[in-house]
């Protein structure tokens, strides 16, 4: 099964309907028109029942691919199909997919009534982004704790009683996938209200970790450190994650590749990595934070996309102490709003670079101006100081084209030919993030 971290980060993570449930769902169609003509004629169209001659279990492996809704689809194709849906070892409760809460509440408690008590349950993915009534999450979580021996991923995006939950996911021994977003009852991304990770939560078998809207609890030295007792960490992803009573947030893990960070509080000024396997950083929102220890050092691609709402040194120096730490990077992604905030930097282009001395490729991110209106402000500013410590007239031309509806460039001046200064030969592709059409 593909983890919950590999699937669409964007908006929560999880999938539209794909390509590959039309695909099935439209055979699955025909092979039920077909069953209404004779064999000669049935065979003439080509439309042989292959499917149906498949074994069981590769029949519900196929299935388990597929959103719990269409899966159940399926049991009107003929009298094979009629309970198979009742053994497939995923469950797919996607909201989204119904008009209304009452019909996903109703169709959720029905698939749990009605589904082979006795047939494992491998994977589990509720996605009800908002209140869930709190008896139909019970049901859900004793479902869960019932069938806990072979699940092996668990995903849960829900508001709602997060002791509940968590203590449902601490009995689940041999998850390899956890994905959790919780937010309380009534509260919402953005809220004061999150949900403190557990100091210690055993699921040895754990590979695979995405977080939103955490408190991590630090100890007496002012260390948090959440995450040591996960030995087989692969890949850890936190968004909207905050400390409280931490400084620091340590991330110990000999067996971690992949590392996401999206919009992570200012609360935790420090980051320490030991962390020698890491090949992959990715980093959404402010650049508030000094990585140190083991550091960025193993990491050989990684994405930036840094915002900055207020005017403050600190970013600018913050990724320009990243790239520093970039010894062995290949491959280097960046959005343009973040080459924005790395020119604020003073001085920036007579900076001897130490790093980036074997990237191959870089990917430059184009996004529009006016995301960022504060930013902008800032680097206007910043290029009229520059040009004044040239000469007034040049300073007074610049302020003149300004006022005229001129933008600084979207990609500052210099600033590629500053970081390809050790790899000249890397290859260089700019691309748009938005649609650059206007009406």
């Amino acid at each position: 099964m593909i983890p919950f971290s590999m699937l669409n980060k964007d908006k929560y993570r999880r999938p539209n309907d794909s390509n590959e449930e039309s695909m099935v769902l439209e055979k699955m169609k025909k092979r039920k028109q077909c069953d209404d003509q004779n064999q000669e004629n049935y065979e003439n169209v080509g439309s042989e029942d292959r499917l149906s001659d498949l074994p069981d279990g590769v029949i519900l492996h196929i299935l388990s691919f597929l959103n719990t809704k269409h899966v159940v689809r399926t049991c009107v194709l003929s009298k094979r199909w009629k309970y198979l849906w009742k053994r497939v070892p995923t469950l797919m409760l996607y909201a989204s997919r119904f008009s209304t809460v009452k019909q996903f509440s109703v169709f959720v408690s029905k698939i749990l009534t009605f589904r082979d008590s006795s047939a494992a349950l491998n994977v589990l993915d509720l996605d009800r982004h908002g209140n869930i009534e709190p008896l139909l999450l019970k049901k859900i979580l004793n479902y869960v704790c019932s069938h806990s021996t072979h699940l092996r991923e668990l995903g849960i995006s829900v508001n709602g009683d997060s002791s509940l939950i968590m203590s449902c996911v601490s009995s689940c021994r041999a998850l390899t996938s956890l994905m959790l977003s919780v937010y309380p009852t009534g509260g919402s991304f953005g809220s004061n209200y999150e949900t403190l990770f557990p100091k210690s939560l055993n699921l040895p078998a754990l590979t695979s970790l995405d977080l939103t809207n955490f408190v991590f609890c630090g100890g007496e030295n002012g260390c948090a450190e959440p995450f040591s007792a996960f030995t087989k960490l692969n890949s850890l992803v936190l968004s909207n994650c905050k400390g409280q009573d931490a400084q620091f947030l340590n991330i110990l893990s000999e067996t971690l590749v992949n590392l996401a960070l999206h919009g992570i509080s200012s609360m935790f000024p420090n980051i320490e990595l030991s962390t020698p396997s890491l090949c992959t950083f990715t980093f959404t929102g402010t650049p508030y934070h000094k990585i140190c220890g083991s550091g960025l050092s193993s990491v050989k691609q990684v994405n930036i996309s840094a915002e900055m709402t207020s005017r403050w040194d600190t970013p600018p120096m913050i990724l320009l102490n990243w790239l520093l730490d970039l010894a062995n990077v290949t491959s280097l992604t960046v959005t343009s709003t973040t080459l924005r905030i790395l020119s604020l930097v003073p001085d920036l282009l007579e900076v001897k670079l130490s790093s980036l001395c074997i990237l191959k490729s870089m990917e430059i991110k184009l996004e529009p101006s006016c995301i960022q209106h504060g930013l902008l402000y800032m680097v206007k500013e910043a290029m009229l100081k520059k040009a004044a410590a040239k000469s007034r007239k040049e300073a007074a031309k610049l302020r003149r084209e300004f006022k005229a509806g001129s933008e600084p460039p979207t990609i500052p001046d210099g600033i590629i030919n500053f970081l390809l200064q050790n790899s000249p030969s890397a290859k260089v592709d700019i691309t748009t993030e938005y649609n650059m059409s206007t009406s």
